[in-house]
């Protein structure tokens, strides 16, 4: 999963600021859990700060009993890749914009990987919508995939 390839940039300058090591990966669930305390701390300049709270507000709000260990991360991750690429963005593009609004690292070979993974459960989810009979859900997959495949 595209979420496993995460890696947030200045992972060290947190661990250094709060005195906890952390791990590089955004969605381990350590690097996780470390998030929300270390919005707060004082020693974090503002653009950091700014970066961990964008991940907390778009990536770990939910409601799930098992919060951040729910998956709810990794799926909002993903979605929020889909929906660079629905706007426009080519795979390089959407890693310098993971890049400057949240801290994020990813090549932008894994992205495209990942886009073209997402293509194909499209086709199928379009396949099985087409012999169920769900011509609104066969409609939105074509548009979805169109989005993904410009």
């Amino acid at each position: 999963m595209i979420a496993d390839k995460a890696r947030f940039r200045a992972s060290r300058k947190v661990e250094r600021a709060i005195g906890v090591r952390l791990p590089d990966r955004v969605f381990n669930t350590a690097f996780l859990e470390a998030v929300a305390p270390a919005m707060g701390h004082r020693s974090l300049d503002a653009h950091l700060r700014e970066h961990l709270l964008n991940i907390h507000r778009d990536f770990l709000v939910c409601a799930c009993k098992d919060s951040p260990n729910c998956g709810c991360p990794e799926r909002k991750f993903a979605v929020t890749i889909l929906e660079y690429r629905e706007t426009g963005l080519d795979h390089r593009q959407i890693a310098e914009a993971m890049l400057e609004e949240y801290g994020i690292d990813l090549f932008p070979a894994d992205i495209l990987s990942f886009l073209e993974d997402s293509v194909h459960v499209l086709e199928v989810i379009r396949e099985v919508a087409r012999i169920e009979g769900r011509e609104d859900l066969v409609k939105e997959t074509d548009r979805h995939i169109r989005d993904v495949e410009r």
